[in-house]
């Protein structure tokens, strides 16, 4: 079953989990996708598929509809798994798919992985944005984050000069 918003929530086949966002989107996605988010596994052990439903998820519609693509393309394959030309062509898919993503989407997928327990999706997100900031000064990162300078500027030159190493590019 397809991994986009359903707007009925009856289903027929017994390996179809329904997840409900926070803003109201239904999706009913194959089990062995559902699974490969920690919490909806949990949740599922303790209380064993009964009504195959997640409601509640405090994740947005657009984001958990990212994280459905990333854990879809990622299903456990038998006939492809480990194979090199496949992982390649993984690895080629994941930058594409983090590169489309803008910085605020960037930054909700990174929450709902960590939410959802997508360790793999956390990996590739955390990373991204590592590579995005890496060659930006100091005033751009807290700019990006939304971090106050809460230095003098005193304060702050000292810092930089005992700090020099930090600051050499």
């Amino acid at each position: 079953m397809a991994a986009s918003p359903s707007s009925s929530s009856c289903f027929t086949d017994e390996n179809v989990i329904i997840l409900h966002s926070s803003d109201k989107v239904i999706f009913e996605i194959d089990e062995d996708v559902a699974l490969q988010m920690k919490t909806i596994h949990m949740y599922f052990e303790d209380l064993p598929l009964n009504g195959r439903k997640f409601s509640g998820l405090l994740v947005a519609g657009d984001i958990l509809a990212k994280v459905i693509e990333y854990c879809k393309k990622h299903v456990k394959n038998p006939d492809k798994d480990g194979k090199s030309d496949y992982i390649e062509e993984l690895e080629n898919w994941d930058k594409k798919f983090v590169n489309r993503m803008d910085q605020n989407t960037l930054f909700g997928v990174i929450n709902a992985a960590d939410y959802l327990y997508v360790q793999p999706l956390m990996d590739l997100t955390c990373k991204t944005v590592a590579h995005r900031i890496k060659d930006l000064s100091v005033e751009k990162i807290r700019e990006i984050f939304n971090i106050k300078n809460d230095f003098t500027p005193e304060e702050e030159a000292k810092l930089r000069k005992e700090n020099q190493w930090a600051f050499d590019n």
